[in-house]
């Protein structure tokens, strides 16, 4: 990952360099606008990052801390000499740690890094852990691993079909292919036959694939460590977040994305809760030609009004990446892969990106269970996310008018759930299943070729 962060710089002893960079520092901080001095790096780093630290130091300084006269000042159009041709290949910014190298400063603060209109570019775990609900690990499998997933992905590619839904007045297609798997035959059948998605079954439901299995031993185990880590450095009192699931994250399906070309994408979204519960987490790994991730923090609405200032954070994620979304991600922010300019080719995925997003389905939120609306659906679980008064319930609604050709009816009931997550019937489901595993149990004869479970 080191390739991609480095940068050329000029050769200065590090004493000369801390000194120097320090006095620029203390020099921007007499005209103190209320931001501080990293963030404004930070944002002239979003907006221009093909310029160094000191470049960027320097204009900051030339014009007295305003970022928006030295971002005027940066831009090519502001400029008697011509640009610079770019490159085929896409420019990287360095961490935002490196900004304050050599110089004894405060962290960043934590609030926001952006505002509305900008975009802050990431790329090392130690930025992207500490300013989004989320942790990635680079070079996630061996290469052996990662290529024979790849290969298995690309050949499963062909059969992937776009998602189409009903928005308002029209049916839209999603701007990239996909396919859900689950890790046996018998589910795949349960998922056609029992399973709701956008009010109506899913036919395209396959077995996953051999890789795909090996993998996702590998994936529970890296997400389970990263949970706990989570939990441990970032939450408050070192506890899980309300609603947040204490057992253990069991991956059991898994929707691959395929985004073949820069153009393909997908919008801004949060993830369905539905067969998930609260606070889900998901475990995604990219593989083939490497894309941005953006991330954007709901804000609230207070009395009718947005206060949506915020702008919007980019991750790297390159090839055999591991992308954590944690339990405050489906809820708190919104997620998408937007569309890029350019790409760099991946000598086995040419111009294609495959995205496979493990996910945990809670046996106690099987349709089966869950309400059903008046078309006698069962019903999507949702969460308020911009109403202030109500941010944070969850409610179960009908789904059926998001299905082409469908009307959907008015069902709305709010939706109860413990301090872990279950909903009202899982105390009683768990204790019919201990008691048929019990019976189960007790009709058959030891055996020391019992499999493990």
């Amino acid at each position: 990952m080191e390739a991609f962060i480095s940068r050329k710089r000029r050769k200065i002893s590090p004493e000369t360099e801390g000194a120097a960079v320090t006095k620029k520092l203390n020099r921007l901080d007499e005209g103190d606008d209320g931001e501080s001095t990293d963030f404004k790096l930070a944002m002239l780093a979003s907006l221009h990052p093909e310029k160094s630290q000191d470049v960027l130091l320097d204009y900051l300084l030339a014009y007295g801390g305003s970022v928006e006269e030295a971002s005027a000042a940066l831009s090519p159009s502001s400029r008697q000499d011509s640009p610079r041709k770019r490159s085929g290949a896409s420019g990287y910014q360095s961490s935002l740690a490196s900004f304050a190298k050599g110089v004894e400063s405060k962290p960043v603060a934590a609030r926001a890094l952006t505002k509305k209109g900008t975009t802050l570019h990431l790329y090392t775990p130690e930025d992207v852990e500490a300013h989004t609900p989320c942790s990635i690990i680079h070079n996630f499998l061996r290469p052996e691993e990662a290529n024979a997933l790849l290969k298995e992905l690309l050949q499963e590619a062909p059969s992937f079909r776009k998602e189409t839904f009903q928005l308002f007045d029209r049916t839209v297609e999603s701007p990239h292919t996909m396919r859900f798997y689950v890790d046996s035959l018998i589910e795949a059948q349960a998922q056609k036959t029992e399973y709701i998605y956008n009010g109506s079954y899913v036919p395209d439901v396959t077995q996953t694939t051999p890789e795909m299995l090996k993998v996702s031993g590998l994936v529970r185990e890296a997400v389970n460590e990263e949970i706990d880590r989570r939990v441990r450095d970032y939450y408050p009192e070192h506890k899980k977040l309300r609603f947040q699931s204490p057992d253990e994250w069991k991956p059991n399906a898994s929707f691959v994305n395929c985004y073949d070309g820069a153009k393909e994408s997908v919008g801004y979204h949060s993830d369905q809760l539905t067969y998930l519960g609260p606070r889900a987490v998901i475990g995604s790994l990219s593989l083939g030609v490497a894309r941005e991730f953006r991330v954007r923090k709901i804000v609230p609405q207070i009395d009718g009004s947005t206060a949506d200032t915020q702008g919007q954070i980019a991750i790297h994620l390159p090839h055999n990446s591991l992308l954590v979304m944690h339990a405050e991600m489906q809820e708190e922010w919104k997620h998408a892969v937007a569309p890029a300019q350019t790409i760099d080719p991946h000598p086995v995925a040419g111009n294609k990106r495959l995205n496979v997003t493990y996910r945990c389905y809670k046996d106690y939120l099987h349709p089966k269970f869950t309400p059903r609306c008046k078309c006698n659906v069962p019903a999507v679980l949702r969460c308020v996310q911009k109403q202030a008064a109500t941010r944070g319930r969850y409610m179960w609604m009908c789904h059926s008018g998001y299905t082409p050709g469908q009307k959907g009816c008015s069902y709305f009931v709010w939706a109860d759930f413990d301090e872990d997550g279950r909903p009202p019937w899982a105390q009683g489901y768990r204790s019919r299943l201990k008691v048929l595993s019990t019976a189960v149990t007790s009709t058959k004869a030891p055996s020391k070729t019992s499999p493990r479970r």
